[in-house]
């Protein structure tokens, strides 16, 4: 094993938090920073509908796809490499994208920012691990990057709109640029690294592979299996049988191989499984209302980009006080209490769109995104701690990308799926004033329904753990 700089004066855990939550702060904005840059965006570069959606969801699948690949990287070569490496090309690619002259430049930059930023998110919580390896802290430290991300991915559209109050469009993505310098300029004296090829397993390019084409071939599905897409039938159903066939063999190569890209087995347990449902599920919702709120806040609404900005604030409010919350209360009421609970808040919460109107235009759609992410604060306060801590030491960065693939994944098919719906809803619609109230009222359906699911299915899980207890002590 290699472990640099333990001896630094400088080598501090928790100033090594601060500096990693930077980037993870940056990677959490960037899915949903141009929400409200739309608009602008599209008059500018002249994009249509459909490169509307790629725009916004193409970077989150493309993270999601990879963040395993290189969190399994990460564990094998060098955890602190890893980020230093995807800091750089974060930096770059992101001065791509602020200057993109087309749609399909600026499609591209979104592309190679998501190839850096897949290697941000599992090596930060990674580091997290060596910085702190006693428990207790450690739980404090994942809870604080979890806020961070969740909250920031909320903020994304609100600091989105202040830049652009500002600047052009393309100014939200050299936010990347002073936190990539602080990563290489502060990185090589706060943070450890940690190579130990004894114990790391050996990195499987064939299982890398087959999860890369299964995640490609479920995000086309939801691509193109949609209404209104307008891409022939044949294609859904070859997506959709790529997905079944490939992801059953990943599955059956992890079960079999003596070194699996993930050890598959933590899933077994219901508490882990359910989490992770939940994780990608609540991503679905909150990054699908997300986009929908903004747009119909700048439209219907008719604020401006500040305004809007400023009317999503309570989002991210919701999800950083509700991760603090859940922390406070876990000594009291435990986890496996606190998260249906907070997801069955959220579904309530998410139904309340269907008051959004012209009598009420802005209440109930405030009080709806607020409430849903005060309620998802516990999920994602406990998930990632959760699934890391199944996972053995050597596969951290790998368990911590698992959590972070089911996030981006899950917000990239929000944006597909319950934007496409949303989509389709307002098309019914007569053009006008009103044509996105009812774009908010088939996706505030259809996420409460998402967000039930999730809390029966956590509570089911917490039921069936705590039979299993009491069997076991009789």
């Amino acid at each position: 094993m290699n472990t640099a700089h333990h001896h630094d004066p400088l080598t501090r855990p928790w100033r090594g938090l601060t500096l990693l939550l930077l980037p993870t702060a940056v990677v959490a904005v960037d899915l949903n920073v141009l929400f409200l840059a739309l608009p602008e965006l599209t008059t500018d570069l002249r994009v249509n509908a459909a490169e509307q959606l790629w725009i916004t969801d193409v970077y989150g699948l493309v993270v999601g796809v990879l963040a395993v690949v290189a969190g399994a990287v990460g564990d094998r070569f060098g955890r602190r490499r890893l980020l230093f490496l995807g800091s750089t090309g974060f930096l770059l690619a992101s001065l791509l994208a602020a200057f993109a002259p087309s749609s399909t430049a600026l499609i591209a930059a979104r592309v190679l920012q998501a190839v850096a930023g897949a290697t941000l998110m599992p090596s930060t919580l990674a580091l997290i691990t060596e910085l702190f390896p006693e428990e207790s802290k450690r739980g404090r430290a994942i809870a604080a990057w979890a806020t961070t991300q969740f909250a920031f991915a909320s903020f994304g559209p609100v600091i989105g709109g202040i830049m652009l109050h500002q600047w052009w469009w393309g100014s939200v993505f050299l936010l990347a640029v002073p936190v990539s310098l602080a990563v290489l300029t502060l990185g090589p004296r706060l943070l450890p690294e940690h190579v130990d090829p004894a114990s790391a397993q050996h990195v499987d390019g064939l299982s890398a592979g087959l999860l890369v084409a299964a995640l490609a071939c479920t995000f086309l599905l939801i691509k193109t299996g949609l209404p209104a897409h307008g891409s022939p039938v044949t294609m859904a159903v070859a997506a959709g049988a790529g997905a079944l066939v490939i992801g059953a063999w990943f599955v059956r190569r992890q079960l079999t191989t003596a070194s699996p890209l993930l050890d598959l087995r933590i899933l077994a347990t219901p508490a882990v499984a359910s989490t992770l449902t939940a994780l990608i599920l609540a991503g679905v919702v909150l990054a699908g209302t997300g986009f929908w709120a903004t747009q119909y806040l700048q439209s219907d609404a008719g604020l401006t980009p500040l305004a809007a900005a400023v009317a999503f604030v309570p989002m991210g409010i919701g999800v950083a006080v509700g991760t603090q919350i859940a922390a406070r209360l876990s000594p009291t009421i435990p986890a496996d209490i606190l998260i249906p609970a907070g997801l069955a808040v959220s579904a309530g919460s998410e139904a309340l769109l269907v008051l959004v109107g012209e009598s009420h235009p802005l209440l109930p759609l405030v009080l709806s995104y607020t409430l849903t992410g005060l309620g998802c604060g516990p999920l994602f306060a406990f998930g990632t701690h959760r699934l890391v801590s199944a996972a053995p030491p050597e596969s951290a960065a790998r368990a911590a990308a698992l959590a972070e693939t089911g996030n981006h994944v899950g917000s990239a098919a929000g944006i597909a799926l319950l934007g496409t719906i949303g989509r389709v809803a307002s098309e019914g619609i007569a053009a006008g004033s009103g044509t996105l109230t009812g774009s908010l009222h088939i996706v505030g359906s259809v996420s409460a329904g998402i967000l039930l699911f999730c809390a029966c299915l956590a509570a089911r899980a917490t039921l069936t753990a705590r039979r299993r207890e009491r069997t076991i002590s009789r």
